[in-house]
């Protein structure tokens, strides 16, 4: 190759080196190394890199260089290949290039280039090792598959969507359903989905794969999705002698020991009801308390002995609140129960964690705005018993009554 190096080799500023760029791509293209080319070109190794592999926008290099020999990106969307794209591709195959140097060439990820053949190529006869690739059929699979909404995977599998929709009835969690498939089906993975597609499913109204009135069973309730809000300011309520629960028992806070309980109380139409929950730390063993004649600090202090005497004593160890008033008189509780009662910060529900979370599942069977004097203790009890046979997340799928009844043998030995 005839090719005079510049005798001028410093810097030049914005003058383009359109001469030394087409010579050293040609010479790249006959087969010699980056440093050859370089060397016979007259540049420096690190241009030639630059103009090999392209260069992305950093610092005060704004602009971006496409990789040498890349396909210049079409004017419409690029998320997609183009029949050109495949065309480029089927060509260089025949050719023997890798898939790396092609997806240089096209200025895309060498996995793209590697789906792309998979998905639309065709295995040759003697193993998936071997494909061939015809760019128009390919591209006619392409655009086959691309149409949405598709059918999902609930959708497609009668199986998968009467199981779904059987425990969604019995107020199961998208997520609950989920690991309960991957553990009742270990060896089938068509009938393992996430919680999300189920939610999905639910909400998403193109996809029609669960029944629509399914949402009532979650615990909001909703049909749709909203955005969480901040949650309300509430008035500091003055309770005398309080101890806070900073100063309650480390074994508390590391939940290995049962009997320390956590309260409050979930409230029903313009504010006039109100049943009180007592979940166990370790177990997240849940009882509710019944409150027919309202929540006063004198009603609560009669709701909550009565449920606490009804405890085992290694059940009896503390009790951890809010500040609201109900609990004015706590001093009497514990002198009756022989439970001491800790008082959470203001404003620090999390301190208060699983119980939070309960009354959230609670309110899948005492929803929001209605009166809940009505709700007699056979009921109460009833809820109490499904929640406590329900699998959790946190206790690696066991249920509440099966935590504590293994806790609680643990104890007597």
């Amino acid at each position: 190759m005839d090719f005079e190096i510049r005798k001028l080799q410093t810097p030049q500023g914005p003058v383009k080196l359109v001469r030394e760029r087409e010579a050293y791509s040609q010479l790249v293209d006959q087969g010699l190394s980056n440093r050859e080319a370089c060397e016979i070109v007259g540049i420096s190794v690190r241009t030639g890199r630059k103009w090999l592999y392209g260069r992305k926008p950093s610092g005060k290099q704004r602009k971006a260089f496409l990789p040498l020999g890349a396909v210049e990106a079409p004017s419409g969307p690029s998320r997609y290949l183009t029949e050109a794209d495949r065309i480029h591709i089927a060509d260089r195959l025949r050719e023997k290039a890798s898939l790396r140097e092609i997806a240089r060439e096209l200025g895309r990820s060498p996995s793209t280039v590697s789906r792309e053949i998979r998905r639309n190529g065709t295995a040759l006869r003697g193993g998936r090792s071997r494909w061939v690739y015809r760019p128009h059929a390919a591209q006619r699979r392409a655009e086959h598959r691309r149409p949405r909404p598709k059918a999902g995977k609930i959708g497609q599998i009668p199986e998968l969507r009467d199981f779904i929709q059987v425990h969604l009835t019995l107020r199961w969690s998208p997520e609950q359903v989920s690991h309960a498939l991957r553990r009742q089906f270990p060896g089938r993975p068509d009938m393992h989905v996430v919680h999300e597609t189920i939610y999905q499913a639910l909400y998403n109204r193109g996809r029609g794969e669960l029944r629509r009135e399914l949402a009532r069973s979650l615990r909001t309730g909703r049909a749709y999705r909203r955005p969480r809000r901040d949650s309300h300011r509430r008035r500091p309520r003055a309770v005398r002698d309080m101890v806070l629960i900073s100063e309650r028992p480390q074994e508390a806070a590391e939940r290995a020991v049962p009997g320390h309980w956590e309260g409050d109380l979930i409230v029903g139409k313009d504010h006039k009801s109100a049943i009180g929950t007592l979940v166990e730390r370790s177990s997240r063993y849940l009882v509710l308390v019944h409150l027919p004649l309202g929540y006063t600090s004198g009603h609560t202090r009669d709701g909550l002995i009565n449920a606490i005497q009804t405890f085992p004593p290694q059940l009896r160890r503390s009790l951890a609140w809010d500040q609201g008033a109900e609990m004015a008189m706590h001093k009497a509780i514990t002198t009756a129960t022989g439970v001491p009662v800790y008082f959470c910060n203001p404003g620090s529900p999390w301190q208060r964690g699983s119980n939070e979370n309960t009354n959230g599942l609670l309110r899948q069977y005492f929803p929001k705005g209605t009166d809940l004097s009505r709700h007699g203790h056979e009921e109460l009890d009833a809820v109490a018993a499904a929640l406590n046979s329900r699998p959790r997340k946190t206790l690696g799928w066991e249920t509440p009554a099966e935590r504590l009844s293994k806790l609680l043998a643990t104890t007597r030995q």
